[in-house]
């Protein structure tokens, strides 16, 4: 029976087709899809080969050296595709670095392929793979080729088991597939030469493999052509579970969201693209070592591999003097601000969570100095922990009781003592120590714990003021902070009334404190309890009073009794016209018949100042700072007596 190249041609068409489409969607970014290409290539150049020993042995070419050379090459290109698809296994798994340090892993993977290519390279002496003198015949050890190819797919099945959680299921399932269809067409040309169908099998094969690879759209940004923030979150992932050494040139346009509104969306896109492309033109000018990323909100990436350390450092200065350059836009020149940070992972950022959090907004909790900085020097990875972990903590310290509520005094300038306090949240974890109330406040306030925690700081004040020590204390009330979220809850108040219920606590006992930040909110809900609250006889004052957020008309419309004043009110009172400004506030306020509570005071200089302005009350660590209830009872106790 004759052979057939139908289907031969079939599987070159196809191949064609798919290098087209990976070629003009320009899906050759990264390594994988790269090593891909070449296995189509390959294929490509495997189906022309058998193409022509057909075409050659049916018309019987006398010139043995060119029917002997496209049967070879059919064999040759053949049997490297199942090495390659192993190569690109490795590839999606990013295991390189592993496999470099393992020299016995590496000959154990090229040994099949060296033995089967050492049998190539002898056979026109020995024919133990085919002959052509006589028409093809295959020869006694053609089998070792089929021999070969099932080691490769073992090393493939064992290396996707050994590293499972570093592929996507696509990634899986595309391979996955190709190992079956690739095994039946091997059988099926081994038992019946004449079928030709083993090339258009791989064919296929490549094509649903091609389904399994990240898509353009999946990890190129439109906008910069760089890779996005999936892709770069996938490869930091991958690099941290394969404890892959790297460093990571961080590029964060601090001034980003400023040019943003200046400029307009179109306008921020062109400055996008031209920050991409000076990424771009400097990466290959040091030869394209690094992988290029944008991470949205003027966020640049260049991941290097740990032996290319000396071209991070070198990149990175040199990104940092171009873009201090001005940048023309429609005619106008920006100055951007290029906060740039060298991190050397995992040794100063030790994992995936912590690299994210760090790299977000370091350019908002460090000073710009407008040189290159380096992570080691910045990173505090006992607060990226917290962070990182606040949810955990927060769930935890709710379950075990461990939150704890402490007292700040307030002093009166009229009554010359100790008359009140603010109610504080604080938390020691034994393994972080204490956790700022800022993290643990605003994570609170995102997962919806504030108002478990809220409703058992607040059960602890009336338990307090319920207390023979309160009464021994002779204080006037104690403050409890609202957040913006608490306010909110439309059971707030009712909450709230029935825990002084409870513990039976009059209504004049406790002040609710809502910061400038919540009084900005004009929300139904917040009006409503703050109405229920106050007319159930609470009272009500203004934390934060002149950090940015005030609407003097909506400070009016607020049923306020008190209004505190920031800490920056104190620090500035040397400043002749800050001055004119406090003393303004506080005649002001008076006028409006608030009381006025100073805050941040730690000097007698501080309080004289403000006592002489006649404010009413002073707290601060001049007095003492937040301590807990039996501290508290103490210092009290021993404070008013001696006044």
């Amino acid at each position: 029976m004759g052979k057939s190249i139908s289907f031969d041609i079939a599987a070159l068409i196809l191949l064609v087709v798919l290098v087209i489409s990976r070629t003009s969607s320009k899906m050759t970014h990264d390594r994988s899809n790269r090593i891909f290409l070449i296995i189509i290539m390959t294929a490509i150049a495997s189906t022309l080969f058998d193409i022509a020993s057909v075409c050659f042995d049916g018309r019987q070419i006398g010139n043995l050296v060119v029917v002997y050379m496209a049967h070879a090459g059919y064999l040759v290109t053949h049997v490297l595709t199942v090495p390659l698809c192993l190569l690109f296994v490795i590839s999606l798994t990013d295991t390189w670095h592993k496999l470099r340090r393992n020299i016995a892993l590496q000959i154990l993977m090229a040994m099949p392929l060296a033995v089967v290519l050492t049998a190539f390279v002898i056979n026109p002496f020995n024919h133990i793979m085919f002959s052509v003198e006589n028409g093809y015949i295959r020869g006694p050890m053609f089998s070792l080729m089929y021999a070969v190819t099932v080691m490769y797919v073992i090393f493939v099945i064992t290396y996707i088991i050994r590293y499972r959680k570093l592929f996507r299921l696509r990634n899986i399932i595309a391979v996955s597939a190709v190992i079956p269809i690739d095994i039946a067409a091997m059988l099926i040309q081994l038992f019946i030469p004449s079928a030709l169908i083993e090339m258009f099998f791989n064919a296929i094969g490549l094509l649903i493999m091609s389904f399994g690879l990240q898509r353009p759209e999946d990890y190129v940004d439109t906008s910069t052509n760089l890779m996005k923030l999936s892709a770069y979150s996938h490869d930091m992932k991958r690099s941290f579970y394969n404890d892959k050494h790297m460093y990571i040139v961080m590029l964060n346009i601090a001034n980003y969201q400023t040019v943003r509104l200046m400029l307009g969306f179109d306008s921020t896109m062109e400055m996008l693209r031209t920050v991409a492309d000076t990424v771009r033109r400097l990466n290959k000018k040091m030869h394209g070592y690094a992988d290029l990323y944008y991470l949205e909100g003027g966020r640049f990436r260049m991941v290097f591999r740990e032996e290319n350390r000396d071209k991070a450092e070198t990149i990175a200065d040199m990104l940092n003097q171009e873009l201090k350059k001005p940048i023309n836009i429609n005619g106008l020149n920006i100055g951007l601000v290029p906060f740039i940070i060298l991190a050397h992972c995992p040794d100063e950022i030790k994992d995936f969570k912590a690299l994210m959090s760090f790299g977000t907004d370091f350019h908002d909790r460090n000073y710009y100095t407008g040189q290159v900085m380096y992570a080691g020097k910045l990173y505090n990875g006992n607060q990226l922990d917290i962070k990182n972990n606040i949810d955990r903590i927060i769930e935890q310290a709710l379950k075990d009781g461990s939150f704890q509520v402490y007292y700040q005094p307030i002093y009166s300038t009229g009554h010359g003592r100790i008359v009140s306090a603010e109610a504080l949240l604080r938390l020691y974890d034994s393994q972080l120590g204490f956790i700022s109330p800022e993290i643990l406040v605003a994570a609170a306030e995102k997962s919806g714990a504030i108002h478990r925690i809220g409703a058992f700081v607040f059960e602890k004040v009336c338990q307090f003021i319920a207390s023979d020590d309160f009464d021994k204390l002779g204080l006037d009330y104690i403050e409890v902070n609202l957040s913006v979220v608490q306010l909110m809850n439309v059971d707030l108040a009712d909450d709230l009334l029935s825990i002084m219920k409870k513990y039976n606590v009059s209504p004049d006992k406790i002040n609710l404190e809502i910061t400038e930040s919540a009084a900005a909110y004009e929300q139904q809900v917040m009006a409503d309890n703050l109405e229920r609250l106050t007319s159930a006889g609470l009272s009500l004052s203004l934390d934060d009073y002149g950090t940015g957020y005030s609407n003097i008309k909506r400070v009016i419309q607020l049923p306020l009794r008190i209004i505190k004043l920031d800490k920056t009110f104190v620090d500035e009172t040397t400043n002749p016209k800050m001055w004119i400004v406090i003393k303004n506030t506080v005649k002001m306020l008076k006028d409006m018949n608030m009381e006025i509570v100073v805050e941040g005071v730690e000097t007698q200089e501080a309080l004289d100042v403000f006592s002489s302005l006649q404010c009413d009350f002073i707290q601060g660590y001049f007095f003492s700072k937040p301590i807990p209830r039996k501290d508290f009872v103490k210092f009290i106790s021993n404070a008013n007596g001696r006044a």
